[in-house]
């Protein structure tokens, strides 16, 4: 048997917990351990592909949104694999050895469904470019592909003073949430800049928001900045470039709708086995990534027909696997 770009993604719908490819030889008739490491390294699958599948899927809005961020694939228990490198964490909270993956998400606020249309590996070491970078040119990739969007959704790593200022040249309103850290000044220039976590709120503008300078915008710029109480520990604040936006409940709406893409990541690392790929080439694991995307975007795609989710579209095999071992087990336990 020949592998291929289908019956690999088959395999990673197929698999729960196991997707290596000595697994994957181990559980098809007539196929060698050699064939999967061999087509992995031999193919090349591109972003480009994910698009083509997921073009024809996306319901478009003149609302939409595009949503970008970044997750790491923990390569930690690897010795060495292609693009993995050190770097922040968001889910552990510390630097970890893994894979760096940048996504771009389409939102309709409308039908209150999304779909991901582009993504990128972060490699410096083969092109040379940073996350931010990656963002402009997937942001410069939906405008080409004519993907309807009014809004831009970011998390405080890339809501750099040239991001914020690319997307107001492109007059599309973002919403940014600013690091504690970030100087700004709310007093027009009669006052040095602070750390806007050290801001004094009057009631109106913990309603209706505030104007502030950042620091490193020109002249005049100025953006309206809201004070979000996340949790009971946690306040974001966050910046927006449209000077009429005077609610607090949009700015809350706009932070909450950021955790769309956080949905995303975690249904690829629990249900398609992205991270789970152990090859060391480079080529095979942007390979594997490619493939575990689609296999997201089918499993979506089939849920959304069967109205179900997208973890019952995957389980519920199994589930019936071991119903059917009650009923017939193949090995009894006894005392």
């Amino acid at each position: 048997m020949k592998v291929t770009a289908i019956n690999y993604g088959q395999f990673l719908i197929n698999s729960h917990r196991n997707f290596t490819g000595t697994y994957f030889a181990d559980t098809v008739d007539d196929l060698e351990h050699d064939s999967v490491y061999r087509y992995l390294k031999s193919d090349k699958l591109t972003p480009r592909m994910v698009w083509e599948k997921t073009k024809p899927l996306i319901k478009k809005t003149p609302k939409g949104i595009l949503i970008f961020d970044d997750t790491v694939l923990d390569k930690n228990a690897s010795r060495k694999i292609g693009p993995a490198r050190s770097q922040y964490s968001g889910n552990a909270h510390h630097v970890v050895t893994g894979i760096g993956v940048v996504n771009c998400l389409y939102y309709n606020p409308e039908a209150d469904e999304f779909w991901i249309p582009d993504y990128r590996i972060f490699d410096p070491d083969s092109d040379g470019k940073s996350k931010l970078r990656h963002v402009e040119d997937m942001l410069k990739n939906a405008l080409k592909r004519e993907l309807p969007f009014d809004t831009v959704l970011m998390d405080s790593w890339y809501a750099t003073t040239k991001t914020m200022l690319m997307i107001h040249a492109l007059k599309k309103t973002f919403f940014c949430p600013l690091k504690s850290n970030r100087l700004v000044d709310d007093s027009g220039g009669n006052r040095p800049y602070s750390n806007v976590s050290e801001l004094q709120w009057s009631e109106q503008e913990l309603t209706h928001g505030k104007l502030v300078k950042v620091k490193g915008f020109p002249g005049s710029f100025k953006l309206k900045l809201f004070r979000v109480q996340v949790s009971n520990n946690r306040t974001e604040y966050i910046v927006t470039n449209d000077l009429t936006q005077n609610s607090l409940a949009d700015a809350q709406q706009a932070s909450a709708t950021r955790w769309k893409i956080e949905q995303l990541h975690r249904e690829e690392k629990q249900l398609t086995g992205i991270e789970r790929c152990q090859a060391r080439i480079n080529r095979s694991q942007r390979n594997h990534i490619c493939l575990a995307t689609l296999v997201w975007i089918v499993l979506t795609q089939a849920a959304h027909k069967a109205g179900k989710t997208i973890y019952q579209q995957k389980l519920e095999p199994l589930q019936q696997f071991v119903a059917d071992q009650w009923r017939n087990p193949a090995t009894t336990f006894v005392l």
